[in-house]
C-alpha cells in the first residue's frame, strides 16, 4: 500500500501530538505546503470557490494549465483556499513529508530504546 505525502505527514502529526484536532493536522499539513513553495489562494472570487467545491477537501490534486502539471491542495474546512505549487514546491513537500516520518520514526526508536535501557543496579531513573 503506497501513501501520499499528505496521508504520511497528517499521520506524523498524530502521532506527534498524540490527538490532535482536524484543525491542528491540517494547520500542520499547509504550513508544510507553504514551507515546500506552495502559493495561497483565498476563494475570494466566485471561480476559486467553484475550483474549491469541486476538488478533494485536505488532498493534494494535480491539474493540468498552460501545459504544465499545477498541485492544488483545497481546503475548504478551515481557510477557505487553495495551495498552488509547481513540480517543484510538490517535490519539496514530498521530502518534508518524508522526513517527518523518519523524524518519527527514530522518535518512536528512541523511546523504545529509552524504556528497554538497563540501569544496572541503580535502576532505571536512580537520580530522582
Amino acid at each position: 500500500m503506497r501513501f501520499g505525502p499528505t496521508t504520511v505527514l497528517a499521520a506524523a502529526c498524530l502521532v506527534l501530538a498524540g490527538c490532535a484536532t482536524q484543525q491542528q493536522i491540517v494547520q500542520g499539513q499547509e504550513n508544510a505546503l507553504a514551507a515546500a513553495g506552495f502559493s495561497i489562494r483565498l476563494a475570494n472570487t466566485p471561480e476559486r470557490q467553484h475550483e474549491l467545491a469541486t476538488l478533494p477537501p485536505h488532498q493534494i490534486a494535480f491539474q493540468e494549465r498552460e501545459g504544465k502539471t499545477v498541485f492544488v491542495y483545497a481546503d475548504p474546512t478551515f481557510c477557505h483556499c487553495l495551495y498552488i505549487g509547481d513540480e517543484s514546491a510538490y517535490q519539496k513537500y514530498w521530502l518534508l513529508a518524508f522526513q517527518a516520518q523518519i523524524a518519527e520514526q527514530q522518535l518512536q526508536a528512541a523511546q523504545l530504546n529509552w524504556s528497554t535501557w538497563s540501569w544496572g543496579p541503580w535502576g532505571r531513573g536512580w537520580w530522582w
